[in-house]
C-alpha cells in the first residue's frame, strides 16, 4: 500500500496544473480577459484543494502508514481544511453575497485586493497545516530495524 503515495503525488500535480490554469488561463490558449472570472477562481480553489489533499495522502502513505494519528497531526489536518474553507469563502465572497461588491446585472464579478489577500493567507494557513501534519507524527518502524530486545540479546556481558 505504500505505492499509494504515488497517487498522492499525481493528485498534487493535478492540483498544481489546475491552479496554474486558474491563475494564467492564457497558458491553455484562451484569450486573456480583463480581471478574474468565476471559472478562474473556481479552478484556483479546486487546484488548491487537490494540492493539499494530495500532499496529505502522500505524507500519510509514505511516512505514517499503519501508525495512529497524533493530536498534533489532527490539528494540522483541521488547520489545512480550515484554510481551504476560508480560501473558498474569500474567493467566492461576491458570488455568495457577503462581499464588498455584490453581484448585479451590471457587475458580474469583482475580484478585489482583499479577496486576493484572503486567498493567499488561506493558502499559507493550509500549507502550514500540511507542514504540521508532516512534522508532528510518529514514524512507523522499519521491518528490518532491530528492536531493543534483539539489540540487547547481542550484547555480551562480562
Amino acid at each position: 500500500m505504500r505505492r499509494f503515495g504515488q497517487v498522492g503525488i499525481a493528485i498534487s500535480a493535478l492540483g498544481v496544473v489546475l491552479a496554474l490554469m486558474g491563475l494564467f488561463p492564457q497558458l491553455t490558449g484562451f484569450p486573456p480577459t480583463p480581471g478574474i472570472g468565476l471559472v478562474q477562481v473556481l479552478m484556483l480553489l479546486v487546484g488548491q484543494s487537490l494540492l493539499m489533499q494530495g500532499a496529505i495522502i502522500y505524507i500519510k502513505t509514505s511516512f505514517y502508514w499503519g501508525v495512529p494519528i497524533t493530536l498534533a497531526q489532527s490539528i494540522g489536518l483541521r488547520l489545512c481544511y480550515t484554510g481551504i474553507l476560508f480560501a473558498s469563502l474569500a474567493g467566492l465572497a461576491d458570488i455568495l453575497g457577503f462581499g464588498s461588491h455584490p453581484r448585479s446585472l451590471v457587475v458580474d464579478l469583482y475580484f478585489g485586493p482583499l479577496q486576493a489577500l484572503g486567498l493567499i493567507l488561506s493558502f499559507v494557513v493550509s500549507a502550514l497545516g500540511v507542514l504540521i501534519y508532516a512534522v508532528a507524527g510518529k514514524l512507523a518502524p522499519d521491518d528490518d530495524t532491530p528492536t531493543l530486545d534483539e539489540t540487547l540479546d547481542h550484547i555480551e556481558t562480562p
